[in-house]
């Protein structure tokens, strides 16, 4: 098992975009572009280059089902209301974190329960 906190992911080509993070708090991986912008909204960040310790700038701001600024109706709150006994395997949420040396501090406006605290990174669980 390795000691980094973060993966490197690529495009199509092969070559290395950016890095993933294991999100404690959202219990699902985050994407972060460094070397090329977001496909989705043009966001680049910059980064320390510590695979152990990293640091990206500006925020991570993450947004999905109804809390996404181009929701248009439907979303994975009202498909579990509807499908109690199937869950889907995505949830409503807002995960808006700042990446600083090797730790991530959850701000206030995230809806999950690291909201307000400051942890350190850990390794890919799934490696």
């Amino acid at each position: 098992m390795s000691d980094n906190v973060i993966r490197p992911f690529q495009d199509k080509d092969g070559k290395r975009i950016g890095y993933h993070i294991w999100c404690e708090g959202c219990e699902e991986y985050h994407g972060i572009w460094v070397y090329n912008s977001n496909s989705y909204n043009g966001a680049k960040w910059t980064f320390n280059e510590d695979m152990i310790k990293p640091t990206f700038s500006p925020s991570l701001l993450v947004r999905s089902g109804h809390y996404q600024e181009d929701h248009k109706g439907g979303c994975w709150c009202d498909y579990n209301k509807k499908n109690p006994d199937k869950k889907a395997p995505f949830k409503c949420g807002v995960c808006h974190s700042f990446i600083r040396n090797g730790q991530i501090q959850y701000l206030n406006d995230c809806t999950h329960k690291l909201a307000g605290q400051t942890i350190d990174l850990k390794p890919d669980p799934n490696d």
